[in-house]
């Protein structure tokens, strides 16, 4: 597997950078809003199931801006880490993942969401950015535990956990309010000390 390079500069926000010779995940910026408005605009229908209700301001650049500076301000804080997923050749934005929901003191966990670009989909590059996420939590943030939550609908994105080391731990019941409903969600979790295809996490 390629050599990642992790970069976490608590007193730079926008510096967090995980990154191989692939891909490359970083906090959102203004820049990016027409790659991110063009993807999101266009993938709508596709993921409008799995996420919760559009506003109906979701798509405007002021709206977007006040994402980013909300982001920026929860990976100061040290609450959450938004990143965008984009190939790195190109510089072409693909999807998103968020570790979110941050806890420390007896828990050490969060939870991790993710939306890819219907165009980007089934190509592996959700699988190849868990794969640069999962080592940060563990060696970068020190977390000892990541939550994922899925609809059981969504088989696509349980096969993804899975694949990932993610265990299956129990149901819901109207878990999260999703596209104006409440579901039931499916909960999966991997420890720092669950193991890789027979190799132990390197965690501390």
């Amino acid at each position: 597997m390629p050599k990642s390079v992790f970069r976490f500069l608590s007193r730079q926000p926008d510096a967090v950078e995980l990154e191989n010779e692939k891909y490359l995940l970083r906090l959102p910026r203004y820049q990016d809003f027409n790659q991110w408005h063009r993807l999101r605009a266009e993938s709508r229908n596709f993921l409008e199931p799995w996420e919760p209700t559009w506003r109906r301001d979701e798509l405007t650049e002021g709206a977007y801006r006040a994402r980013v500076i909300r982001g920026k301000q929860e990976y100061a804080s040290g609450q959450s880490i938004p990143l965008f997923i984009f190939l790195k050749e190109n510089r072409t934005l693909v999807g998103g993942i968020t570790i979110g929901y941050i806890r420390r003191g007896a828990a050490q966990s969060c939870m991790i969401g993710y939306w890819m670009g219907e165009r980007h989909a089934g190509q592996g590059h959700m699988y190849a950015a868990l794969q640069l996420v999962i080592p940060y939590i563990f060696s970068g943030l020190e977390l000892h535990r990541i939550e994922a939550a899925c609809i059981p609908d969504n088989a696509r994105s349980m096969r993804l956990l899975e694949k990932a080391g993610f265990q299956r731990e129990g149901y819901l019941r109207g878990y999260l309010k999703i596209n104006g409903q409440w579901h039931d969600h499916v909960m999966f979790s991997r420890l720092a000390t669950d193991t890789d295809k027979g190799r132990k996490t390197d965690s501390r």
